[in-house]
């Protein structure tokens, strides 16, 4: 059994999506702050992080009608377990990054922009509490990096294996 073709949209979109943002995060940190530059890439990651919180809430409630397709009998109870802890923690990650980051910036003092459009507030000048969710936000990546590559771990033994399971969430190419 298969995930349904929405399923696996939101799944491929949201790997590009993931793969984008950690590469832009850490790359934008290393722009000089000339002529509003690093600004600008920050609301680029900014705006692409809101979109993934979006899409992984649209993913939950996705799934939350839609079952996941069941994992082969044969496959052994702590590879379950693994898989089940795995995706929670992305989903942790997911919408953990996106509340931060949001937050973090609200307690800069400088406005939030998704893509150009100004978002309110929901705090103030606070540099303890920017602080704190910075440094949420970067542990956050760091498990995110971690999940990413145990998933992508993961994925590959199965089609090694030959098992099904990495099937599942391959999208189908059809002719047309």
């Amino acid at each position: 059994m298969r995930y349904d073709a929405v399923a696996v949209t939101l799944h491929w979109a949201m790997a590009l999506l993931v793969l984008a943002q950690i590469a832009l995060g850490w790359w934008m940190l290393a722009l000089p702050d000339a002529g509003g530059v690093q600004r600008d890439w920050f609301n680029l990651h900014k705006s692409l992080g809101l979109t993934l919180g979006a899409l992984a809430l649209a993913r939950l409630a996705w799934r939350a009608r839609h079952p996941v397709p069941p994992l082969p009998a044969a496959l052994p109870a702590w590879q379950r377990l693994g898989a089940r802890l795995t995706h929670g923690g992305l989903y942790v990650c997911l919408l953990g990054l996106p509340l931060s980051g949001y937050l973090g910036s609200s307690f800069s003092g400088y406005p939030v922009r998704y893509f150009g459009w100004t978002l309110p507030a929901w705090g103030w000048k606070w540099p303890a509490a920017k602080t704190l969710l910075g440094d949420a936000h970067l542990a956050l990546t760091w498990i995110l990096v971690a999940l990413v590559a145990a998933h992508v771990a993961g994925a590959l033994a199965h089609l090694a294996r030959r098992d099904g399971v990495f099937r599942r969430m391959w999208p189908r190419w059809r002719n047309a």
